[in-house]
This record gives C-alpha cells, sequence and structure tokens, in this order.
C-alpha cells in the first residue's frame, strides 16, 4: 500500500506531527523498544514503515485495518479504531519525539501482520499463537 495512506490530522498537533486515527488504512502496532530492535532486523526488507518514539522509547509497525483485533502478543500494544497515534511529517528522520525509523518513500507503508508476529516470535524466543493476529 502506498504513503498515500497517511491521512490529514484526525486532531491538530504541535507543528511537525500529526494526530491521526488507526482503524482508516491502517493499525498499528506498538513495540517496546528493547523487543522491537530484533524485529527490525528479523523482518529486514520485509518490514514496511516504522515509527520510532524515545519517549516511550516504542517503535511503531503500520498493518492493514483489523489485523490487530484479538491482538495479544506479550511487550506490544495493538492500535486499531478509536485509537490514535502521533505520526511525524515525512521530512522527520530524526527525534526528538517520533520519527521516522523506516521512511515511508523506502517502499510499502504495511508490513504484513503474520510476518510481524514471526519476527516478534524470533525476537521474544518464545511460542505465540497464530491467533494472536485474527
Amino acid at each position: 500500500m502506498s504513503v498515500h495512506v497517511l491521512r490529514g490530522p484526525a486532531v491538530r498537533s504541535i507543528t511537525g506531527y500529526q494526530i491521526q486515527a488507526a482503524g482508516h488504512g491502517w493499525d498499528a502496532v506498538r513495540v517496546h523498544a528493547p523487543v522491537a530492535r530484533p524485529v527490525l532486523l528479523a523482518l529486514g526488507d520485509r518490514s514496511g514503515a516504522v515509527i520510532e518514539d524515545p519517549r516511550e522509547p516504542a517503535l511503531y509497525w503500520f498493518v492493514v485495518p483489523g489485523a490487530t483485533a484479538g491482538w495479544d502478543v506479550p511487550g506490544t500494544r495493538p492500535l486499531g479504531l478509536h485509537q490514535h497515534l502521533v505520526v511525524p511529517d515525512r521530512c522527520r528522520r530524526q527525534g526528538p519525539g517520533p520519527w521516522w525509523r523506516i521512511h515511508p518513500e523506502r517502499g510499502a507503508l504495511l508490513t504484513d501482520a503474520g510476518a510481524l508476529l514471526q519476527a516478534l516470535r524470533m525476537a521474544a524466543g518464545t511460542c505465540v499463537s497464530d491467533e494472536a493476529f485474527r
């Protein structure tokens, strides 16, 4: 899916950021930074765009809408319908604040939820049920 999935702000925000609603064009998965770094490596070129928020610290992957329904994966938090994400402007490639760890112009915005789950399994070294992303 193209970068055009990013929409205008749902709520006005400070310069350089938009607060966008999940569940319309994408859901997001928040992954705690210590877990997220090995996930980045495991996904490699299969990763879509990724936002890093050093304040939390966490990384966010975008997945198809509905993919986070019922998501119950340790070390992660799904963002779906009725939830919002602070999205940096396209030019923000470093902090402070949220920035594009993997820029959407590099390729697809969305990461396959199954590939993300597999990378999370590898990073955690544990088995997570396939039902977690359905």
